[in-house]
């Protein structure tokens, strides 16, 4: 049996252990989360941040869901989880960065069957869109 001392000692060592290691994991997730953006913003000029408030107020989930978003979660088109791993965009467009700007700009022109309507975003509000598409687990 431990005595008291001991057992605070063993206690306050493991909490200091575990808040290490936790300490650690956030600063390696938050430089690898500042790495893919950096890099999504590279190959797509647009701004990551910008694209998560677009996504919200232009009412993306209304119809998707996205994860990591606050409000709607719509079901209408697909989850946008994992889209960077996706081979087509909406089954009809490789996909590439300009394709995604291309089908975010007016997704109609792309595919006039589509459920999804051009919402009136600038060229630069696609990209800032799709880096923030391509940022999603």
């Amino acid at each position: 049996m431990l005595d008291s001392s001991t057992t605070r000692w063993l206690t306050a060592s493991i909490a200091l252990a575990l808040i290490t290691i936790g300490a650690a994991s956030w600063y390696e997730v938050r430089v690898d989360r500042r790495d893919l953006e950096m890099r999504v913003s590279a190959i797509t000029r647009g701004d990551p941040q910008r694209g998560r408030e677009l996504a919200q107020t232009k009412g993306c989930g209304g119809c998707h869901e996205i994860p990591g978003t606050r409000g709607p979660q719509g079901n209408v088109g697909p989850s946008l989880a994992k889209i960077a791993t996706r081979v087509y965009i909406a089954g009809v467009l490789l996909n590439s960065p300009e394709h995604l700007v291309q089908w975010l700009l007016d997704p109609p022109r792309i595919d006039p069957k589509t459920a999804m309507p051009n919402v009136g975003l600038s060229e630069q509000e696609a990209r800032d869109v799709a880096a923030f598409l391509y940022t999603l687990d």
